[in-house]
């Protein structure tokens, strides 16, 4: 385990190290920022419209730069011989490929997390406006309420943002395992394929009717591409009163504890399939020369 680690170490910095990462960073805090001042004409939604836009930003922008990460760390590696070097320790190569693993999801919590922070800003930032109050008011209702507000967007926030890096730790198992043979400029639009037919699965039940070679085809896509329906639950933590300060007592608002329980469910999910991606990197990486070349 301290064997994994310290690659786990090594490769997250070498992952926040790279131009891509910090260029990605900047682009994405800027183009937040933009987003934050934009009206987007929804009739009282926009603070709404904001975090919907922003997550899929952040899925978008963390999910390319951890691709990058992933081809740098193991595809490149293995073709100029580094892999080859690190082999020659006593080291497995479940512990490497974990260790990459490790430290490439690692780096992208931290550019996640970077970027939702820019996100609440811009979330508390544009509450007043949307809702028509003075955040300057001596009104100590309309004060109360105002904080209200903020603290029911703030608090749909945070579990929307760990899903979309569940998300983006499910596919970088994909990219992991896929790098232990192809290059990125392979690798890249694999993933992004994948993403998308990830994201189709929901539509392929229910199978009555169907005849039985569809039914066995939809069974093997659905277990073998990742269900990513299951890391997205923006109906409740975006477009959905969240009970908590004076939504408590909101019949219609969801409970905190009801989101984090899917939260959990879906993290169960991601531990479950990101074992299945690394086990089949982990049999393609034993049957991978290290040379530097397919032998």
């Amino acid at each position: 385990m301290y064997r994994t680690l310290v690659i786990l170490r090594q490769t997250f910095k070498e992952a926040v190290i790279q131009p891509i990462y910090s260029l990605v960073l900047g682009v994405g805090g800027a183009v937040l920022l933009i987003f934050a001042m934009l009206p987007f004409f929804t009739l009282s939604a926009d603070t709404q419209m904001y975090k919907s836009v922003a997550l899929d930003v952040i899925l978008l922008l963390v999910l390319v730069v951890t691709l990058f990460a992933t081809s740098k760390s193991v595809f490149e590696e293995i073709e100029d011989r580094t892999m080859l070097t690190l082999m020659s320790k006593p080291v497995h190569k479940w512990e490497v490929l974990l260790g990459k693993y490790g430290g490439i999801v690692m780096a992208s919590l931290l550019a996640v997390g970077i970027l939702g922070a820019i996100t609440a800003v811009g979330t508390w930032w544009r509450v007043p406006a949307d809702h028509l109050i003075r955040p300057d008011s001596i009104d100590d209702r309309e004060l109360r309420e105002l904080a209200g507000l903020r603290i029911m967007y703030l608090s749909g926030l945070l579990p929307a943002l760990v899903l979309k890096w569940l998300q983006i730790a499910a596919l970088a198992a994909v990219g992991v395992a896929l790098s232990t043979r192809v290059p990125l400029v392979v690798n890249l639009p694999a993933v992004i394929f994948i993403y998308i037919a990830g994201n189709l699965t929901r539509f392929l039940y229910p199978l009555t009717g169907q005849p039985l070679p569809a039914q066995i085809l939809a069974v093997l896509a659905s277990t073998l591409l990742p269900a990513l329906e299951l890391f997205d639950l923006n109906r409740l933590t975006i477009f959905q009163k969240i009970a908590v300060r004076h939504f408590a007592a909101d019949p219609t608002a969801v409970s905190l504890s009801t989101i984090w329980g899917y939260v959990a469910l879906a993290a169960g999910y991601w531990a479950v399939y990101s074992t299945f991606a690394l086990s089949v990197g982990l049999w393609m990486f034993h049957h991978r020369e290290l040379g530097g070349a397919e032998g």
